[in-house]
């Protein structure tokens, strides 16, 4: 699979819209992008990671309380730091800001839990296209996921509820990608679809249920909407 760029992308989505920005822009440093106003009370602010964007999706109504899904941390590399530091959100997830180059970060790793290490490895490299580093290790650009077998069974994740619930990979073609991934036995999460003149994407799931977005970004790709 062809990559609009060489990082994927993180989404969570939150009730704590000002103790949310509070941490991602003073504690944790994050450059703010741009609001998008999603419809149905959902607005996305988009924050600066290495390349990557964290997407904190603020809901307008209470979101319902949900098992986490199996998107489990965060690691974002930052110059300067001698050692890990560890930190978590207002709504509990994991953060940690790392040395570059601590287990291969440069840009942003992302950890999750996976019931079937073989299996979701075989997705990821088969299915995604994304590179096999090492032992639970797989690369899609300069992201790393970290793939740690679970303690206990990950339930398969509501999308819409708080905490990290999907990961974006930037691709040139939504719908030959979505079907790609179909066709190597990926699960069907949303159709195709598009949101006005900005993107073509879709969502697919994981062995495990978690979701991702396959985003056709008309800027990255530099063509227009179909």
């Amino acid at each position: 699979m062809r990559l609009a760029k060489p990082h994927l992308d993180i989404g969570l989505f939150t009730n704590a819209r000002d103790a949310q920005l509070s941490f991602w822009q003073e504690t944790i440093g994050l450059e703010f992008d741009h609001l998008g106003k999603l419809g149905g009370g959902v607005h996305q602010h988009r924050h600066h990671v290495n390349g990557s964007i964290l997407k904190v999706n603020h809901v307008r109504d209470p979101l319902a309380e949900s098992p986490r899904s199996g998107v489990v941390g965060l690691r974002i590399a930052r110059q300067g730091l001698s050692g890990v530091e560890r930190f978590e959100d207002p709504d509990g997830n994991a953060v940690a800001l790392v040395p570059p180059g601590e287990d291969g970060v440069v840009g942003i790793g992302i950890d999750l839990d996976v019931n079937d290490l073989d299996a979701s490895t075989r997705f990821y490299t088969y299915a995604m296209g994304y590179e096999h580093v090492g032992p639970g290790v797989v690369r899609a650009g300069d992201t790393r996921l970290f793939l740690h077998p679970a303690s206990k069974p990950v339930p398969r994740p509501e999308y819409r509820a708080p905490g990290f619930r999907y990961t974006t990979v930037q691709i040139f073609d939504c719908d030959q990608a979505h079907a790609h991934i179909l066709a190597r036995g990926g699960e069907e999460g949303r159709a195709p679809g598009t949101i006005g003149t900005t993107t073509r994407y879709s969502f697919v799931r994981d062995p495990d249920g978690n979701w991702i977005e396959v985003s056709h970004r008309f800027e990255l790709t530099g063509d227009e909407p179909r």
